[in-house]
Formats: C-alpha cells, sequence, structure tokens
C-alpha cells in the first residue's frame, strides 16, 4: 500500500500550497489557511514531508567482534 493513501489531507503536505513562518499556509485555490486544515483540493506532494529521524546506535549494544570481518 502506498504512503500517501494514508497521509492525512492535511495543507501543509498539499502541492498546492506554500507554507510560511508562523506555520500557516498559503494555498493558490483557498488563500491564507493554518498547517492542519483539510481540504478538497487536496494533492499530496512528497518532497514536503519531513521523515523522522532514524534512531541513534547505541555503541554498547555491539562489541569489537561485531565490526570485524
Amino acid at each position: 500500500m502506498r504512503y500517501w493513501n494514508k497521509q492525512p489531507r492535511s495543507c501543509l503536505y498539499c502541492a498546492r500550497g506554500t507554507q510560511l513562518e508562523d506555520g500557516t499556509v498559503l494555498c493558490v485555490k483557498k488563500g491564507l489557511r493554518q498547517g492542519d486544515d483539510p481540504c478538497r483540493r487536496f494533492r499530496y506532494d512528497p518532497l514536503k514531508r519531513i521523515p523522522p529521524k532514524p534512531k541513534a546506535l547505541d555503541p554498547d549494544r555491539y562489541g569489537e567482534e561485531d565490526f570485524s570481518l
């Protein structure tokens, strides 16, 4: 299943909107809107989504023999 099917229809991830500094979105169709407002003109843009940071490597969990050939 594709990710965009699970993505909420938020103006923050819309291809038609431009995010401003104060958390609002300037939409081509609807004008100035809040970032979490739903819209029926929503078109998902995957490049606007910021993925979560990966977890840091725990050095205590691995030993020297785990990294040798």
